[in-house]
C-alpha cells in the first residue's frame, strides 16, 4: 500500500472501527475521519477529500442501507473516488447498485468475514485504489445466478401476482384474493410485463409469455 493514503472510515461498530483504523495505519494509510453514520460520512468526505472511503452498508439511524446510499451519492459526485463497502451478509441488489455508479471502476464490495484476512483485505484495497473492481466471490456467484433468473427483478408482490396469473386467474379474481383493487393488480401486471421485457405486440399474448417465464424459473 502506498504511503499516506487518506481514508474516511464509516463503521458504527466500535470494535471493528478501531480494529480497521489500526490495520490501515500499519499499512501506510491515514484515517482522517472515522464516523458511525451516513450523514457523518458525507460530511467527512466533503471536509477531508480522501482518496479512499471504506463504509459499512447498514448504519444508524435505520440500520438498512444508509452506508450504501451515502456511497452511491459520493460516487455520483466524485466518480474517481475509490469506495469499498463492507457487508455482514450477501446482498446482491446492494452490490449491483454500487457497481452501477460511475464507470464501475475503483469499487469494492466485500463481506466482513474477509476482513480477518488482513493481507487479502489490504490487497483488495490496493486493487481498488489502482482503478480496479473487487467483489467478494460469494457475491459474484449470487449475481451470476440472479442474472440467469428472469424473475429476479420482480418484487415479492409481483411474483405473487404472476403466480396467480399462471394459475389462470383474472385480474378481478386476483384482486379479490389479495384484497386489493383491480387497478392495483393491473399496475402490478404492467410492471411485470415491463420488467420481463415484454412490450405490446399484435401477434403475441404477453400474459402467456409472462407465465412461460414464470414456469421456466
Amino acid at each position: 500500500m502506498a504511503e499516506l493514503i487518506r481514508v474516511v472510515l464509516a463503521e458504527d461498530g466500535v470494535l471493528l472501527r478501531e480494529g480497521l483504523i489500526g490495520v490501515l495505519s500499519r499499512f501506510g494509510c491515514t484515517v482522517v475521519a472515522a464516523v458511525g453514520d451516513g450523514p457523518a460520512l458525507l460530511a467527512a468526505v466533503a471536509e477531508h477529500r480522501p482518496e479512499l472511503v471504506i463504509t459499512d452498508i447498514r448504519m444508524p439511524p435505520g440500520f438498512t442501507d444508509e452506508g450504501l446510499r451515502a456511497a452511491v451519492t459520493l460516487r455520483r459526485e466524485r466518480p474517481e473516488l475509490a469506495v469499498v463497502v463492507l457487508s455482514q451478509y450477501v446482498q446482491e441488489e446492494y452490490a449491483a447498485a454500487l457497481l452501477d455508479t460511475g464507470d464501475g471502476r475503483r469499487i469494492g464490495y466485500l463481506l466482513k468475514d474477509r476482513v480477518v484476512d488482513v493481507p487479502d483485505f489490504m490487497a483488495s484495497l490496493r486493487t481498488v485504489l489502482d482503478g480496479g473492481t473487487v467483489v467478494d466471490p460469494e457475491v459474484v456467484r449470487r449475481l451470476l445466478r440472479r442474472s440467469r433468473d428472469p424473475l429476479a427483478t420482480l418484487s415479492a408482490r409481483e411474483r405473487e401476482v404472476l403466480g396467480l396469473v399462471a394459475e389462470g386467474h383474472s385480474n378481478s379474481a386476483i384482486a379479490a384474493r389479495l384484497f386489493v383493487t383491480d387497478a392495483a393488480v393491473g399496475k402490478h401486471v404492467g410492471n411485470i410485463l415491463a420488467k420481463l421485457n415484454l412490450p405490446p405486440a399484435d401477434d403475441t399474448n404477453r400474459r402467456v409469455l409472462a407465465v412461460l417465464a414464470y414456469l421456466r424459473a
